[in-house]
């Protein structure tokens, strides 16, 4: 398993009865997380003394319950600044476990000796895309919506990014990388965290098991002569690490790399265990 275990700003003080107790640097929330399907005694104070509760409702969806939480703060990684806020469905606007994989490719970027272009896919609120334009890397940023974009450039400006070569672009992810084919434009890295179910910004349906290998297949044809690594994320369930490491080794075997795959997890304080969040496939030259 990959840990993302060099955060100060962030932790997972416990999880028990399906929730984790969070620390987002001076707020305390409580959210839904469907691994924890442990019932353990809930003894930090921090259950009783949150800022934030997200309620999960049992016909679907939920809603905030808020004891002093600002609508807006921040916290930091390394040299990154992220702006978060409490929004739909439980989440801040931030993947914390993604870290570990921001560690992994900003060192590839910075050892590969020559500019890397790198395109992120799904690129939500700009984590990877901030960490690998820190790294040195031109970065395109593709997600279908315009407020997440908003989101990724504010985030952008508060980390000192605001002049990085890093072209912002609200797409449908497929139909870009289709333009991109055609355009014979080619990228020495890719970053993709797709959804289980999503629409593009004209409705286009996502369904991540019928997408995610097709789409990967575009991919392959538009990755440069010598590309640096390849990322795909998942957090649906049936998408094992051994799945996303056959589908990234069966389509870039022409570049002669290798892949590996891992469950990705936060270190949990109270246990001292490992809390799993979904899944990461590397492969790199």
């Amino acid at each position: 398993m990959w840990i993302a275990d060099n955060w100060s700003d962030y932790e997972v003080i416990d999880c028990s009865k399906g929730e984790k107790l969070e620390r987002w640097g001076d707020y305390i929330l409580v959210r839904p997380d469907p691994q924890v399907i442990w019932d353990t005694p809930r003894k930090h104070r921090g259950w009783k003394h949150r800022n934030g509760h997200y309620h999960r409702s049992k016909k679907g969806g939920g809603e905030w319950e808020f004891f002093s939480l600002p609508k807006q703060w921040q916290i930091h990684y390394g040299s990154l600044t992220f702006n978060l806020k409490p929004f739909s469905f439980k989440h801040t606007g931030l993947f914390p476990e993604q870290a570990t994989n921001w560690d992994w490719f900003s060192e590839k970027i910075q050892s590969a000796g020559r500019p890397v272009k790198v395109l992120n896919l799904f690129a939500y609120t700009g984590g990877a895309t901030l960490a690998a334009a820190a790294a040195g890397a031109q970065v395109t940023h593709v997600d279908a919506s315009k407020g997440m974009v908003t989101w990724a450039k504010e985030n952008a400006v508060s980390s000192g990014l605001k002049d990085a070569p890093i072209r912002w672009l609200v797409d449908d992810c497929v139909k870009f990388v289709e333009r991109e084919i055609r355009r014979g434009n080619k990228y020495d890295a890719i970053i993709m965290d797709p959804p289980s179910y999503g629409r593009g910004p004209k409705g286009e349906i996502w369904k991540i098991e019928d997408m995610i290998h097709p789409l990967i297949q575009l991919c392959t044809k538009i990755l440069s002569d010598r590309p640096v690594f390849f990322l795909v994320n998942s957090y649906t369930t049936g998408l094992a690490p051994s799945v996303l490491t056959y589908m990234l080794a069966t389509e870039l075997k022409p570049w002669k790399g290798h892949v590996r795959a891992e469950e990705i997890g936060l270190p949990v304080t109270e246990s001292g265990l490992i809390l799993p969040c979904g899944a990461s496939a590397r492969w790199e030259a």
